[in-house]
This record gives structure tokens, sequence and C-alpha cells, in this order.
């Protein structure tokens, strides 16, 4: 079993919304917030490995398991 740090969508309170969607409206960027966690990625299987690759090719998008 494997944990590393990762990085994911921040959860954030509604005073720190608005101070990054203040900056966005005054530079007219977006700002995407990450926080690092400490995951456990799913040990998986041969086929659902290939499940979950053949979504990614079909979705055009990277997905990663975790364990819940």
């Amino acid at each position: 079993m494997a944990v590393l740090k990762m990085w994911s969508y921040s959860k954030i309170n509604i005073d720190n919304l608005k101070a990054i969607t203040d900056l966005e409206s005054k530079f007219g960027i977006t700002l995407i917030a990450f926080s690092g966690e400490k995951i456990v990625y799913a040990d998986l299987n041969k086929d659902a490995a290939k499940e979950v690759k053949d979504l990614e090719k079909k979705l055009g998008l990277s997905l990663v398991s975790l364990k819940t």
C-alpha cells in the first residue's frame, strides 16, 4: 500500500473564496486552489486497472484510484 503526497482541490471557506475571486477579477484570470494531502492509492487488480485505463482513454482525462 502506497501512501504518497498528492495535490487535490482545496476546501476553502467563504472568506478565502472571496479573496480568490477578487484577485481573479482584478487580473482577469482563473485561479485553482490546491492543497497537499496524504492519500492512499487503491490496489487494483489487472482487470480493474484496465477498466480505469479504458475509461481514461474514452473520456480523454486522467483518473487516480484512491482507497476510501
